[in-house]
């Protein structure tokens, strides 16, 4: 019994020296900065879709406003050719009473007069109304260029990112029921990869399968040098029992994930930049601990991929 826990501990030490402790300080100093950067990344995708949101509603109010102004206009029209036709009747009651009647001459005159100051001021509010009206349609398809334009650039995105998903998907599928899941969701793609696909309980050696699986992720991340890779790491709630050099479960968690960085690290396609190791411990569960198959499911590596916005952050700051 005292043999092989001296020989478990002489493994454990080797496991544990892959990860130097300046690799991993590197790595966990990087994962700060790359998560300030993920998040905002994060903060550009919302306020883009809050902008789009804005933009649809000043659509719609310009709208409204070019339908109202279309209204007054054929209003405005109408009384003016009322006036024209009052104006007309007014001219030949007045040819007519001419000859007869010197105060109806008078009285006719001054109508007259005041019909054509009436006439003269509608005249000069449709050419008011014209210009309004103009001037909103010219908003209107400034506005409606803005939305179209937010919209290719978010559907090009999602087209990305739909791409990237069906290829890790199509490069993954000899890992289907062993504990991979590649999903799309909130401009992100998640692959997940339960611990029984990756590691042993308590380690952070990955197995000949799971190290396959990893570098055929890595082939397609290679390909795709525009996308931020965040690899976290999770456990469930049960307390750490393993070696001394984990200090817990968030221990453990990061140099899992750490571990899954070197993988790809070995990819020389793939930009060191793009990437960020991070432990949650069992801080954030996907289900119940209270059963064998909450733990499994917990027990985790999560890859999140997300789209650089250099370009939609570009558009917002030229608008």
């Amino acid at each position: 019994m005292k043999n092989k826990f001296i020989v478990t501990a002489i493994l454990l030490a080797t496991l544990t020296s892959c990860v130097s402790p300046k690799v991993y300080k590197n790595l966990e100093d990087k994962y700060a900065t790359l998560k300030k950067e993920n998040r905002s990344l994060q903060d550009e995708y919302d306020a883009l879709l809050k902008e789009k949101n804005k933009a649809d509603n000043e659509l719609k109010q310009a709208s409204d406003n070019y339908d109202a102004a279309v209204d007054d206009k054929y209003i405005l029209k109408g009384q003016y050719e009322a006036l024209l036709n009052e104006h007309e009747n007014l001219k030949n009651s007045y040819e007519a009473l001419e000859a007869n009647s010197s105060s109806a001459i008078a009285a006719n005159s001054k109508k007259n007069r005041e019909l054509l100051a009436q006439l003269e001021a509608k005249e000069q509010a449709l050419a008011s109304e014209n210009d309004r009206l103009e001037n909103l349609k010219k908003e209107l398809e400034v506005r409606s260029n803005r939305v179209a334009e937010l919209e290719n650039v978010i559907a090009a995105k999602d087209a990305a990112m739909t791409n990237l998903k069906n290829a890790i998907s199509n490069a993954l599928t000899d890992f289907e029921g062993k504990g991979l899941t590649v999903e799309q969701r909130n401009g992100k793609v998640y692959v997940s990869m339960e611990n029984k696909l990756l590691f042993n309980s308590g380690s952070w050696a990955v197995g000949v399968e799971g190290k396959k699986a990893v570098k055929q992720l890595g082939i397609v991340l290679g390909e795709n040098p525009e996308i931020a890779v965040l690899i976290e790491g999770h456990t469930d709630n049960a307390p750490y029992t393993g070696t001394a050099q984990i200090k817990g479960n968030w221990d453990l968690s990061t140099k899992r994930a750490t571990t899954i960085v070197e993988i790809l690290q070995e990819n020389e396609s793939i930009n060191p930049e793009n990437l960020t190791a991070a432990g949650r411990g069992e801080f954030s569960p996907i289900a119940g601990n209270d059963s064998a198959e909450g733990k499994a499911k917990n027990r985790r590596i999560e890859v999140i991929l997300t789209p650089k916005l250099d370009e939609i952050s570009k558009l917002l700051g030229d608008n």
